[in-house]
């Protein structure tokens, strides 16, 4: 496989046109068309020139695999990558805006009971150039040429950001650059299972992301059931670490939690949840658990989530109840993917 050539700062950037005899503007160009999704093949520049990228660098590092659209308008799509992994992306449409949920790996090593993308386990890390061409052949898409197609950013697809530092900030940095696609980093989330050393390297990075935790439960023991994490860092050194991130940042940080029946969503659950975060500068997001048919944890109805959300905010707890989205066409993280891996396995039917 060759490099990704969106894996480059603009500097760098700089720096490679000069090595190949190009004049400067060059590096703008190529900038310009990389922004707007295209290939190198695609973009207008000579070519001598394309030649020379063409043998170091891929031309399509990702390219959209299938797409599927769900009733309410959201977009799931699968990416191939250059070396023929797949990923996945959704594209999830707002009053404000769309939101792109983005992978970082192919695969993960997390292995959260209630995720798809564990099932396969991790097969490698995206280089920031790769998580950031997701998002611009899916901006390309959706732009009138003027205003960008993807106004948000999620790091919540496949596999774990912060285990995939580096390229992770990367990534990050290279999207919200004037030269690429300029979304702020305040309108990029990262979720993470939490691994507390890199949660507080984050904070140090002067780059003030919406940070997402996956809570789903109120001690370790409970969260060790679905959480493997969960035996590593405990849900104090995590509260440690988040507790860092606004004092360095300023920016509140955010709680997931999945209502799984029988497991996290009783009434006494919610209490010691509001016992847990009490006087936090946190917010609650409550999500109705997207099934996954190869783990046998089923979503707490509409009724308790309902009564857990009443729960929580007489508590003084800011928490609202995620909009579901997608569950028609495999919403979840590494639904779509493990279906697409589960089909090609078994090959054609006779």
């Amino acid at each position: 496989m060759k490099e990704i050539l969106q894996d480059l700062t603009y500097d760098e950037l700089n720096a490679l046109m000069s090595s190949l005899g190009a004049e400067r503007f060059r590096a703008q160009q190529v900038a310009q068309g990389l922004a707007k999704g295209k290939k190198i093949t695609d973009i207008n520049i000579p070519k001598a020139l394309k030649e020379k990228l063409l043998e170091r660098y891929e031309d399509e590092p990702v390219r959209i695999l299938e797409t599927y659209t769900g009733a309410d308008g959201t977009e799931k799509y699968l990416f191939r990558l250059a070396d023929g992994n797949i990923v996945e992306g959704v594209l999830m449409k707002y009053k404000y805006g769309n939101t792109q949920c983005v992978s970082t790996q192919v695969g993960c090593r997390m292995g959260c009971r209630f995720c798809a993308s564990t099932l396969h386990g991790l097969t490698r890390n995206l280089t920031a150039g790769e998580i950031l061409s997701q998002v611009l052949v899916i901006n390309a898409l959706h732009t009138d040429g003027k205003a960008r197609g993807v106004t948000n950013i999620v790091l919540m697809g496949s596999g774990e950001p912060l285990d995939n530092y580096d390229s992770t900030i990367r990534f990050i940095r290279n999207v919200s650059c004037a030269t690429s696609l300029n979304i702020s980093p305040r309108n990029i989330s990262l979720s993470t299972c939490g691994l507390v050393p890199q949660m507080y390297r984050l904070a140090d990075e002067g780059l003030p992301v919406n940070l997402t935790v996956s809570l789903h439960a109120t001690t370790d023991a409970e969260r060790a059931r679905t959480m493997p994490i969960a035996n590593k860092y405990t849900i104090r050194e995590i509260l440690g670490a988040c507790s860092n991130y606004f004092n360095k940042t300023g920016r509140r940080y955010i709680f997931e939690y999945s209502l799984i029946d029988g497991e996290n969503s009783e009434p006494e659950d919610a209490k010691a949840l509001i016992q847990l975060l009490k006087g936090r500068p946190c917010h609650v997001n409550l999500i109705r658990l997207n099934e996954v048919k190869e783990r046998s944890l089923r979503s707490a109805t509409e009724r308790k989530a309902q009564a857990f959300l009443k729960l929580l905010t007489e508590g003084g707890i800011s928490a609202t109840i995620r909009r579901q989205i997608g569950a028609d066409i495999g919403g979840a993280c590494g639904q779509l993917r493990a279906s697409y891996l589960h089909t090609v396995d078994e090959g054609p039917e006779e």
